[in-house]
C-alpha cells in the first residue's frame, strides 16, 4: 500500500494519530528530505528507514517506490511540511500507482492554503490554488493575468525572497484589492496580515520577510475596498 502522509505545518502537535500509527505501520518511509522528517520521526520515537524523494530524483525514486509496492512493501510518503503533492512531490507517484492498480490512499492533515484561506477573513465558498508564481517579474505578471477576472478568492505560495516583488506586481495587475498575507502559520509567532494590496506592500517595504508566505487576495467582485 501507498500511504501519502501529510505532516505538521509547524507546530508538531498538529500531526494525527492515524498519521503516527502509519508511519509506525510501514516498511519505509520516502521524504522530501530524510533530515527533517529524521527529526520528525525522532521526536515521536518512530524507527523507520528512509529514502529520499524530491523533485529532483522524482523519477528514479518513483520507479523504486513503486518497485517496493510490487514486492508487497508499504511506503509512506511524506514532504518537509503539509501535503504531499499540493506544490511538493506526490503527483507524478500517484499517477504511476493509479496506472498500475496499486491501492494508494492518503492521511489527510494540515495544509496551508486552508488555514490561510480561513483566517484571512475572504470568501471561502469558492477559491482558486495555483501555488508558486514565476520567479521573474515578467512571467509573474502574466501569470497573475490569467486570473485577473476571475471571481474566485485566489491562493498563492511565496518565498520570503520574493514576497516584495510578488506584492508589486499583484497590485499591478490586480489593483488594490482585499488581501492578506500570512506567515508562520500554526508556530509561535504566527501572523496573518489583512489589507488593500498597496497598503501589505507598504507595511513589507521596511521588513525582512521570513519563513514561507501564504497570499489570498480576493477575486473580482467590482467593489473597492472598505
Amino acid at each position: 500500500m501507498l500511504y501519502l502522509v501529510t505532516t505538521p505545518i509547524g507546530n508538531l502537535s498538529d500531526i494525527s494519530l492515524r498519521a503516527l500509527e502509519t508511519l509506525r505501520a510501514v516498511d519505509i518511509v520516502a521524504a522530501e528530505d530524510t533530515r527533517k522528517t529524521g527529526r520528525l520521526l525522532k521526536h515521536f520515537e518512530i524507527d523507520k528507514p528512509q529514502m529520499a524523494f524530491h523533485e529532483h530524483n522524482e523519477e528514479q525514486a518513483g520507479r523504486k517506490i513503486m518497485n517496493l509496492l510490487a514486492q508487497g512493501k508499504s511506503v509512506a510518503v511524506v514532504t518537509n511540511a503539509g501535503t504531499p503533492g499540493i506544490s511538493d512531490p506526490g503527483y507524478s507517484l500517484v499517477q504511476r500507482a493509479i496506472a498500475a492498480d496499486a491501492p494508494v490512499t492518503m492521511i489527510p492533515g494540515p495544509a496551508a492554503l486552508v488555514m490561510a484561506l480561513v483566517l484571512s477573513g475572504l470568501p471561502a465558498h469558492s477559491f482558486t490554488f495555483r501555488g508558486f508564481p514565476p520567479r521573474k517579474s515578467g512571467k509573474r505578471q502574466r501569470f497573475f493575468g490569467v486570473d485577473a477576472d476571475s471571481p474566485h478568492t485566489l491562493i498563492y505560495y511565496e518565498s520570503p525572497y520574493r514576497l516584495k516583488p510578488f506584492l508589486q506586481d499583484a497590485l499591478a495587475v490586480f489593483g488594490d484589492r482585499p488581501a492578506a498575507v500570512a506567515n508562520e502559520l500554526t508556530k509561535l509567532y504566527e501572523s496573518v496580515e489583512r489589507s488593500a494590496l498597496s497598503e501589505l506592500l507598504a507595511s513589507f517595504e521596511d521588513e525582512n520577510p521570513r519563513g514561507e508566505y501564504v497570499v489570498v487576495i480576493e477575486g473580482m467582485t467590482g467593489r473597492p475596498f472598505q
